[in-house]
């Protein structure tokens, strides 16, 4: 039992110190004043002073407390800051008297008190979201402090402290008493119990030393790394440190940081990982660690509870104690061997489990060869359309499977596309811990192995000391609690003999455990484990072949150029689409938010027969006569405005560029051609040679050839003139531009500009520049070149074409991406002289441009645009996003602007509104924030600051909101 002090101590009050009492103690103690405030504490009174030359805090603490247990706290920091541990550790402070810890009365009473430096920084109580790699950062802090307390010794250090985790049972008991609902009291009690239970057996080995033991979340200072992103560089408040279990100091960590945790227990891995790599643990600790973080949430929620009974204005307490409620509550809800399991993983000390010993066939009249296997992965093709939301697919193609030959298995350890779920912030469970069977109602079942029988209802479980074996659907004929002999029939499929029956089979090693059928991805590892494959009770290779994702990937580097780069550096293996939705190969929905390419969205139905159709008839080259070339060809040039009647089909944006240019040279019989800076046109060498953009190409500036003549970019948010007014001046721009090539006896061939400023991040042209630039390139004899291939197509919504948003006609229309949907194609739309004019210099022939299926895939995206009125959806879900997104631009100030119009929006980041220094850090940091709660996004423009927004223009409604929703999460929580 506790000693009676300690428990006494449990139930004192903080001190009675006002803030005028604090500032009598400052002047007449320290010689300071200054502006002072109250720091939140659950026992002590803490005071901060702004003297305006330093920040000071004060601590008061009550006379119960020996002097030699301060000092040690005193004497502790000293020796850390002596050691330089890489962090920053607060420095005491004597008072006037030359005293360090003085005691004084205050109304009545003796207190302790102590100043300490303050430390600048912010605590991570606050901050919902921590990324993995703050996560670790707090392992090592820990790592850190334990190691440079190891040699420290102190007397005040053996002391009775109600958060020793030693004591954490008896404690635990003790503070209960306060908790008024009964359900919660017996939930912490049953909680504290089995923790001590499992630590019991290995608290011999579990090493004891100095530690701080208060390593939390409001106890380390944190400051933004150049992402924004906080990281822990300083440990505040050495109160509780002691001589306790080092990996309680750990523990203690990793409990507060489970409120961050967003209900996965295995979002303190990196902590763990990173404190055993500084400070390796033994084997006794790493399984002590999850029922000593158990115990101490239970210690958290029993002492706040306990404190509020006695202290009910305290509102550090208040403020705390539901974080320590949801500490409570993903701590208790992990069972123990799983996260055991997972703890000696992340330690890399996770030794191999012995094969399950099966004697028996559990079904012996099913003949391997008769098993039919039905594939209900992402890559299935049974799975067609979106036939994985059917709540009934699974056992659909089961029975489907069964037809055959009568019997028809699931496949353990597969995941699951009809588990998945879109528009969802965590991935769900899909990994199948479990096989279901299709087979004949009325066969016999055998034990495979000696067991108990256990009866729960339907669910039978033939229970051993080495694994568990879970039966569903099975008639038993034995009674609960019988013992049974491997070979022993056990009952028969429920069902009608002759008739269909359905079998579900699972084993797991813990008997005490009912585990889960599913388990989530990042989880999945360690279940299988506990819950390894029954596939060998039915004598046939059942199992779902794991994903090789990071070996694709590590073929790809090896074999694929490496400047065709990947989204992401840890990129997840996306094998099928759905409308705006894409899905891993772990059944993990994402929503495609960049995808311009896809415009009607992933998978169409429509467009794979159509697709289907052509290619079983017909693939050939543009110089064969069919009719699907004159009938695309007809259609483009419907399309565009009067006077553009002739259409080159080519298989890329670059290629139109490219060929654009061309054309331009060969009508003008100038090559100097005009481009804006912080534009992008492609990869060929001419489209590349007119693209200034350096987020594309950083020596893009530096090495254009000389025919290429950049002009200021007519950027009205962020360039050299801004706002609407700033039109006459960027038109300046270019006619000076024009007269420094005349003057140099040059002459014009041609200018080309997007029609909105796509990789720029979406942003509108200032008003009339188009009309009033083209007026000035044709007077001077060059050709206008639209570039429409990001932002033409209907992705605007309000017009079909982004030029007629300036109201203006080009000579020469380039697209491509969106209107072959994935397909490579593109076109160049132009007047028939200008195409004719390419005559002299030979004919022209691109070998798939135009090919049957592209035009055939040409004329059914445009079908499907109109009969699915898609421009009107990019409009009218365009503009509310844009509303939606706007708003928070009123709530955080990172937000600098939302650009564009439709479904092309830029939403660009910036660190000061008035500066408008670019958010690069911040924004790839919120784009990988944004793939871990199912949103694909990617930055763009010159400083890599705006997120390109251009998702299908199907995109729903909801998912628009969900896009914006788990935006304000990443802004709100942090990344």
């Amino acid at each position: 039992m506790a000693d009676s002090a300690l428990l006494q101590r449990t139930e004192l009050p903080r001190p009675n110190v006002s803030l005028a009492d604090a500032r009598i103690i400052f002047n007449d103690f320290y010689g300071f004043s200054g502006e002072i405030q109250e720091l939140g504490s659950q026992q002590d009174r803490n005071f901060l002073i702004d003297t305006g030359d330093e920040r000071l805090v004060l601590k008061v603490m009550r006379a119960e407390y020996p002097q030699h247990e301060l000092d040690a706290q005193n004497r502790a920091m000293d020796h850390l800051r002596a050691l330089d541990i890489g962090l920053r550790i607060p420095e005491p402070v004597a008072a006037l008297t030359g005293e360090f810890i003085p005691q004084i009365e205050i109304n009545g009473e003796y207190y302790w008190v102590r100043l300490l430096s303050f430390l600048d920084g912010q605590p991570l109580t606050r901050q919902k979201y921590l990324s993995p790699e703050v996560v670790a950062a707090f392992g090592d802090v820990v790592a850190r402090v334990a190691t440079g307390l190891k040699e420290f010794r102190h007397e005040g250090l053996d002391r009775e402290l109600q958060w020793d985790l030693r004591r954490a049972g008896p404690v635990a008991l003790h503070l209960l008493k306060s908790v008024t609902d009964q359900k919660q009291r017996d939930r912490i009690a049953k909680a504290m119990i089995m923790a001590v239970k499992r630590l019991q057996p290995l608290a011999s080995e579990l090493r004891i030393q100095p530690i701080h033991h208060d390593i939390t979340d409001d106890n380390v200072v944190a400051t933004p790394d150049a992402s924004g992103r906080l990281t822990p560089d300083g440990v505040i408040d050495f109160g509780d440190v002691l001589y306790g279990w080092l990996v309680a100091d750990l523990a203690v960590t990793c409990a507060a940081l489970l409120h961050h945790a967003d209900g996965d227990p295995f979002f303190i891995l990196p902590a763990i990982k990173a404190f055993h790599a500084r400070y390796p643990l033994n084997e006794a600790e790493l399984k002590a660690l999850w029922p000593l973080i158990v115990a101490r949430a239970g210690v958290l929620v029993a002492s706040s509870e306990q404190q509020l009974s006695i202290d009910p204005d305290n509102d550090y307490v208040l403020g705390n104690i539901e974080h320590e409620r949801t500490i409570f509550e993903v701590a208790t809800s992990a069972p123990y061997p799983l996260m055991e399991a997972a703890i000696l993983e992340a330690a890399s000390a996770l030794p191999d489990e012995p094969e399950v010993t099966i004697v028996h066939p559990l079904l012996p009249a099913l003949q391997p060869a008769d098993v039919r296997l039905t594939d209900l992965t992402v890559t299935s093709p049974d799975l067609p359309r979106d036939s994985w939301a059917d709540q009934e697919i699974d056992w659909k193609l089961l029975a489907r499977a069964a037809m055959e030959t009568g019997v028809a298995s699931t496949r353990y350890g597969e995941y699951r596309l009809s588990y998945t779920k879109p528009l969802s912030p965590t991935p769900p469970a899909t990994f199948a811990l479990h096989i279901d069977v299709c087979l004949p109602g009325g066969t016999e079942a055998f034990a495979p192995f000696d067991a108990t029988i256990v009866l729960d209802g339907h669910h039978l479980i033939l229970s051993s000391p080495e694994v568990s074996l879970h039966l569903d659907g099975i008639d038993c004929s034995l009674e609960d609690g019988a013992s049974v002999k491997a070979g022993d029939p056990i009952g028969a499929v429920a069902g009608a003999a002759g008739g269909v029956g359905g079998l579900r089979i699972q084993l797991c090693r813990d008997p005490d455990l009912v585990p889960p059928l599913f388990a989530k991805p990042q989880q999945s590892a360690i279940w299988s484990r506990i819950c390894p494959s029954p596939s060998r009770l039915l004598g046939v290779g059942v199992d779902a072949p794991a994903p090789v994702s990071q070996e694709l990937l590590d073929r790809r580097r090896k074999n694929f150029a490496k400047p065709q780069k990947n989204y992401y550096s840890e990129p997840p293996q996306i094998e099928r689409g759905w409308k705006e939705h894409l899905f891993d190969v772990n059944g993990r929905a994402y929503l495609d938010m960049v995808n311009n390419v896809t415009i009607l969205g992933h998978g169409h139905p429509r467009l794979a027969d159509a697709v289907g159709r052509q290619w079983a008839m017909l693939n050939t080259n543009s110089r064969f006569h069919y009719a699907a070339v004159a009938e695309f060809s007809e259609r483009l040039a419907s399309l565009a405005p009067d006077g553009l009647d002739t259409v080159f089909l080519v298989n890329s944006g670059s290629e139109a560029v490219d060929l654009a240019l061309r054309l331009a040279w060969a009508h003008s019989g100038h090559r100097n051609i005009l481009s804006l800076l912080e534009a992008y046109h492609g990869w060929t060498v001419a489209s590349d040679a007119v693209s200034t953009s350096i987020a594309d190409n950083p020596r893009a500036l530096e090495t254009r050839p000389d025919w290429v003549h950049p002009v200021l970019s007519p950027n009205t948010y962020r360039g050299k003139h801004r706002g609407e007014g700033s039109t006459a001046a960027y038109v300046e721009a270019v006619a000076e531009k024009i007269a420094e090539i005349e003057k140099q006896g040059g002459h014009l061939g041609g200018f080309i500009a997007e029609s909105v400023y796509g990789n720029a991040g979406g942003i509108p042209l200032p008003p009339n520049y188009l009309s009033q630039v083209y007026e000035l390139v044709r007077q001077h004899g060059g050709l206008c070149i639209a570039d429409e291939v990001q932002v033409g197509y209907g992705r605007l919504g309000h017009h079909f074409w982004g030029f007629e948003q300036q109201g203006v006609v080009p000579d020469v229309i380039t697209v491509a991406k969106g209107m072959g949907n994935g397909q490579p194609l593109g076109a160049v739309i132009t007047r028939r002289e200008i195409a004719d004019s390419l005559e002299k210099e030979g004919y022209f022939f691109s070998s798939s441009g135009g090919s049957p299926v592209s035009c055939v895939v040409g004329m059914t995206v445009l079908d499907i645009m109109r009969d699915e009125n898609l421009q009107q959806n990019a409009r009218d879900v365009g503009d509310h996003l844009k509303a939606r997104l706007e708003a928070l631009g009123q709530r955080f100030p990172i937000v600098g602007a939302v650009h564009g119009m439709g479904l092309y929006l830029g939403l660009e980041f910036v660190r000061d509104r008035d500066t408008l220094e670019p958010a690069t850090e911040e924004t790839a940091a919120i784009c990988d924030r944004l793939l871990d709660l199912g949103v694909i996004m990617q930055p763009t423009g010159d400083h890599l600051n705006v997120l390109k927004i251009k998702p299908p223009l199907c995109v729903a409604r909801e998912s628009a909101d969900f896009f914006v929703e788990m935006l304000e999460k990443v802004l709100s929580d942090g990344w």
